[in-house]
């Protein structure tokens, strides 16, 4: 059998080629949505499934397809309208009913109230006859409120029913899990639905007032006349401006009878009194300077009709007769506050002013205070005890919080890498230390003087680092007065003594002759004259500045 598959050749391998006028590469669908439903598509009669799902048709293929539509077109009887067929998920989607309503919760333990009112909102979902019971928020109310019944389908009897909306109306109960829920109205969406179903609906009702809340929102009676002072007032136009009086406070309790300075500050916005203590430095009291809080102070309090100790109990705003004011404070008198006595000698300029354009008729004393004198301490530093440096030791008698002596950074910076250095011998008795070298580096930077000890053959001896880097001070200083080793000390010759040990000079570098010429008006000229005699014996052999700088730079 031959197939020439629309190009006149057969089938065979190489002899098939690609549709190049196709643009739909995509692949057929096998099913289709109605009516909200997930189908399989239905092959046509008298052609294969997987003819219709080619994309390559036959002409004689697509004349039968014409041939049977026209058949069944002209077989069809005329027929009215199509309805197209919704199930009833899809057609009550998101379509609620909504009713308004309460119940009662009865009150066991309380002698003022047996039942409370709580609304609900009450929501029937037609899509599947659920109910949802939600009691609206109420704030600061004490009770769980919010969702009381999560939407489920609600049971109407032991039998096994459901409510259905056919059961609800306005106006009757419906007892769900023990709780009879009263329906009083619904919203205009539900009564056009339940009167279009044929249901009647009753006269809506009004919900009835809690008795608990009523008597919350009625004004407590109150005894005392009210005040026609207007404390709003007060508050904007004296907010913020504070009197200050400095005050003396006799601290009777104490053993030497001390006086402490204060500060009372009056705010005009509330008329409060805050009491504050001036603490002096290294007093050695606690770092809290509030002696008395922000607050009313009372002035005058009723005398107490019965005996019962004063300590246990506040005092109520009803026992108050009268509370501090401006008027009560005078410069230059004494005031009681809180069973202590402040002398007020001063205050500011404000507080002054404020005296002068309301309190004519007091007159204001300001009394001079002598200030205590503040005694001489003289700070005594102890011996020095050998540990530690000089400077470290001083540096910890300064201050309580140890801290390290504090450095020439200037001198660090200029004369950073600087060293003059020498070489030395061992001055000593023992024979065996005639031959031992060493190299003394003074640094410039800090005045520290290293010593390095030269290896020699065969001597017995380790070389390496003698002395770490430190200051050394001369022979017969004291502690009080310590002298220090300098570059002037430091002739050919010289014998200088380091913590007990004696070292004698005999060369040096010429960048350390190089250096004490550039500063000669500060070295001796003994200590120069060894140097260029150490360092240019014969007199008549001079070096260029050239082969000077050259060696300068070999040394450093």
């Amino acid at each position: 059998m031959t197939d020439y598959s629309g190009h006149g050749l057969p089938f065979l391998p190489g002899n098939t080629f690609r549709d190049i006028t196709k643009s739909a590469q995509h692949r057929s669908q096998t099913l289709t949505y109605k009516n909200g439903y997930i189908l399989p598509k239905r092959p046509i009669v008298g052609i294969g499934q997987a003819d219709l799902f080619s994309d390559h048709l036959n002409q004689s293929k697509v004349n039968q397809l014409v041939i049977q539509n026209l058949a069944q077109t002209h077989e069809q009887l005329p027929a009215g309208p199509s309805t197209e067929f919704i199930p009833a998920h899809v057609f009550f989607d998101k379509k609620v009913l909504r009713f308004f309503g309460y119940f009662k919760q009865v009150i066991l333990l309380s002698p003022q109230e047996q039942y409370r009112v709580r609304p609900v909102i009450i929501s029937y979902f037609l899509e599947d006859d659920s109910f949802c019971v939600i009691e609206p928020e109420v704030e600061n109310s004490g009770m769980p409120q919010g969702k009381l019944i999560k939407r489920q389908r609600l049971p109407k009897n032991k039998q096994g029913d459901f409510y259905h909306w056919k059961d609800l109306n306005v106006g009757i109960d419906i007892c769900v899990f023990g709780v009879a829920y009263r329906i009083t109205s619904c919203d205009q969406c539900t009564k056009a639905f339940l009167e279009s179903e044929g249901i009647l609906l009753n006269e809506p009702e009004e919900i009835p007032t809690d008795p608990y809340t009523q008597r919350r929102t009625q004004p407590q009676q109150a005894f005392v006349t009210p005040s026609d002072f207007d404390c709003l007032k007060q508050f904007l136009f004296m907010d913020r401006k504070v009197l200050r009086f400095f005050a003396l406070w006799e601290h009777s309790d104490s053993v030497h009878m001390e006086t402490r300075p204060v500060t009372i500050h009056y705010y005009l916005g509330d008329n409060s009194v805050e009491i504050r203590e001036t603490h002096e430095h290294n007093s050695g009291r606690d770092p809290y300077p509030v002696l008395l809080r922000r607050q009313k102070v009372p002035k005058d309090v009723k005398p107490k009709t019965e005996p019962f100790p004063s300590c246990v109990l506040e005092v109520s705003p009803q026992e108050v007769q009268d509370y501090f004011s401006p008027k009560d404070f005078c410069v230059g008198e004494s005031v009681n506050i809180v069973g202590r006595d402040f002398l007020l000698y001063d205050c500011d300029e404000f507080t002054l002013n404020y005296y002068k354009e309301n309190f004519r008729d007091m007159a204001l004393k300001p009394i001079q205070v002598k200030a205590k004198p503040s005694p001489d301490i003289k700070r005594e530093i102890p011996p020095y005890n050998g540990f530690g440096s000089l400077q470290d030791s001083l540096q910890n008698c300064k201050s309580l919080i140890p801290e390290p002596p504090k450095k020439d950074l200037l001198k660090m910076l200029e004369k950073d890498g600087k060293v003059l250095r020498y070489t030395a011998r061992l001055d000593s008795l023992n024979p065996d230390d005639n031959g031992r070298r060493f190299i003394l580096s003074y640094f410039l930077s800090n005045d520290t003087i290293s010593i390095f000890e030269t290896n020699m053959r065969n001597s017995g001896i380790i070389g390496g680092k003698f002395l770490e880097k430190t200051q050394v001070h001369k022979p017969g200083s004291t502690p009080e007065n310590p002298q220090y080793y300098s570059p002037a000390d430091f002739a050919i010759g010289t014998t200088v003594e380091v913590f007990g040990r004696r070292f004698v000079l005999l060369d040096a570098d010429l960048y350390v002759l190089n250096y004490l010429e550039s500063i000669a008006d500060q070295i001796p000229s003994e200590t120069i004259n060894s140097l260029r005699q150490r360092l240019y014996p014969d007199p008549n052999k001079t070096q260029t500045t050239d082969e000077t700088l050259e060696t300068n730079e070999n040394t450093l």
